[in-house]
């Protein structure tokens, strides 16, 4: 069995970490998989070469529908342009083709179609709302723009021409999925991310009541780190450690791993957030976490035994979770690491998409 995941990226951003971490999991369990990513622009200024021309050509699309306004332009995605994997040697040995995050000019409908239409089996891991919702890929309303109504009567067309299952990396995505429009007549199932747990695991450390705080973009407001700035006025005797794409990041996996093992525990405030990988990966070096009630946290952290659940947009609360963790930070972080070896290492997840693979 060939297995090919597309995702538009290989590294950037957490659902394409997820998709590496899974094509090296499914490899260390005996599958024969690749992973075909976008294609980007090879010259000129070095911030163009991070784009393809797809993806230049949809931004302008959307650019222009939105008033000639740049906001929110990385928020949706229309799905017009695409690069043609189809015609790839890995796309056509494959047996099982498994769709990950695959926007920003990566994956066309047209060229989903025709994956679809090929016969092959097809697995799509939703790492946020947009396969079975129209142009956002989160919503936090259900006001409709013509565009919206477009795309979902297009992605209804396209999943009907064959069969896909779609995997919610979370519960909450899962039933969250089962509500839109186009789930009717779909197959939804829910495994988790993996990760390698030789490379994220605990390290000896001396408690100093540091506490992590990880983000792509730390200024994005879903990240809510406003949150984290009221309970920190809280918290008089307890150091904040701050990293992100805009603020000094470490890209090295295992050097992120010694920091994760370093601190006494990891705070995460989103206000909207799927499983994400920093909990994950904070819980396997055995640091417990706080994180707000909302999207897959909760599903992660077990109040109270290896975490902290902390009421929603209720910075009080945040800081008081803090403060909890960090005085069970031995008991609650044994725990933590025992929950990912159990649920989310890569030999657990592995064999479940296996399973789903040949099933």
């Amino acid at each position: 069995m060939k297995v090919l995941i597309l995702s538009t990226y290989e590294r950037t951003g957490g659902a394409a970490i997820a998709a590496s971490r899974l094509l090296h999991a499914l490899r260390g369990n005996g599958v024969d998989a690749t992973m075909l990513c976008r294609r980007d622009i090879a010259w000129g200024p070095q911030r163009m070469r991070k784009q393809s021309w797809t993806s230049i050509i949809e931004r302008g699309v959307i650019w222009m529908r939105n008033g000639f306004s740049s906001k929110d332009i990385w928020a949706t995605d229309i799905a017009m342009c695409g690069q043609d994997i189809t015609k790839t040697q890995e796309y056509k040995e494959a047996d099982v083709v498994h769709l990950h995050w695959v926007n920003q000019g990566f994956l066309s409908l047209s060229i989903i179609e025709k994956i679809v239409k090929s016969g092959k089996r097809v697995v799509w891991t939703m790492h946020d709302e947009w396969p079975l919702d129209g142009v956002q890929h989160y919503y936090d309303n259900d006001v409709r723009n013509a565009d919206d109504k477009k795309i979902i009567e297009r992605k209804k067309q396209v999943y009907g021409k064959g069969c896909i299952t779609f995997v919610a990396c979370s519960e909450w995505l899962k039933h969250l999925s089962e509500t839109k429009p186009l789930a009717v007549g779909q197959k939804i199932v829910s495994i988790p991310n993996a990760i390698d747990t030789s490379v994220f695991r605990p390290i000896p450390h001396k408690n100093k009541r540091r506490v992590l705080f990880v983000a792509q973009k730390v200024t994005d407001e879903r990240k809510g780190v406003r949150y984290l700035d009221e309970a920190a006025k809280m918290l008089d005797d307890v150091e904040i450690v701050a990293l992100g794409r805009d603020i000094p990041y470490i890209d090295n996996e295992r050097d992120m791993a010694e920091l994760y093992a370093s601190v006494d525990a990891f705070v995460t405030p989103s206000l909207h957030d799927n499983l994400p990988n920093t909990i994950m990966e904070a819980m396997a070096c055995g640091t417990p976490c706080v994180g707000f009630n909302v999207g897959g946290i909760p599903e992660m952290i077990n109040h109270k035994e290896n975490g902290y659940v902390a009421r929603y947009k209720d910075a009080t609360d945040l800081a008081e979770g803090i403060r909890m963790v960090l005085d069970n930070r031995e008991q609650w972080g044994a725990a933590a690491r025992e929950k990912v070896l159990r649920e989310y290492s890569e030999q657990s997840v592995a064999q479940r998409y296996i399973g789903l693979y040949e099933s």
